[in-house]
């Protein structure tokens, strides 16, 4: 499998870890938002690492990282992330795997498995204004609700996470969504912030003060419901 990124420590990605961070290339959503634009859109121009540079690496780090945070792109977007979970657990390091939630059936896989230790699931918007969030005319939901049940029905750990943009979400927005993963474990509610590598134009976080109120209204159906990047 080919990897487009390593970060070689993390004290945040990976709740309660020492983890380094690689990063998939590809993914089936075109958020125009989104700050990995060079692993999605433009994948040529992004840095290669093969499997090996990636496994070894973590061999010399043995002892002194605890996990590795899988994220891009969008890692479930290939059945290939299966063998180089395994290999890297065999390495014995726990996983943390970031999704859109769009591959039910390889996220299930994996859960049964148990090959992930954390899964932090994005919750792009209100069910309503999903597509417009993805940058997708036509978006069916109902994969990212299976991956919702899923999540929530089972026994791995979990977080659901929504960067917030002006341009998408408001109040009420996240209220919605909020109410659609009532009950949830934790919901995590990160301002966006622009590393300069974006798909779309025009995009700017929020005030705190919005945050703040964001947080207020999706805390009536999460208890655990935090802001970050603020």
């Amino acid at each position: 499998m080919v990897l487009h990124g390593l970060q070689k420590m993390t004290l945040l990605d990976f709740p309660g870890k020492v983890a380094c961070t690689v990063f998939t290339g590809g993914c089936n959503f075109r958020c125009p938002f989104c700050h990995n634009a060079l692993l999605v859109t433009e994948l040529n121009e992004a840095e290669r690492y093969s499997e090996d540079e990636i496994l070894s690496f973590l061999k010399k780090r043995t002892g002194l990282l605890d996990g590795v945070a899988i994220t891009g792109g969008e890692p479930l977007v290939s059945d290939e992330i299966f063998d180089f979970i395994k290999k890297t657990r065999s390495l014995g390091f726990a996983v943390k795997l970031d999704t859109n939630g769009s591959f039910p059936d390889r996220l299930e896989y994996i859960l049964k498995e148990k090959l992930a230790d954390y899964v932090a699931m994005d919750i792009k918007n209100s069910k309503a204004l999903y597509g417009e969030a993805v940058g997708l005319d036509s978006f069916d939901i109902a994969p990212v609700e299976r991956s919702v049940e899923l999540l929530m029905n089972g026994d791995t750990d979990y977080e659901f996470r929504t960067t917030v943009v002006r341009k998408f979400h408001t109040v009420q927005s996240i209220s919605e969504a909020a109410e659609w993963i009532r009950g949830a474990k934790r919901y995590f509610l990160q301002n966006f912030i622009d590393s300069g590598n974006l798909i779309g134009t025009g995009i700017e976080g929020v005030s705190k003060e919005e945050m703040e109120r964001m947080r207020a209204a999706a805390s009536q159906y999460i208890v655990h419901t935090e802001l970050r990047g603020v």
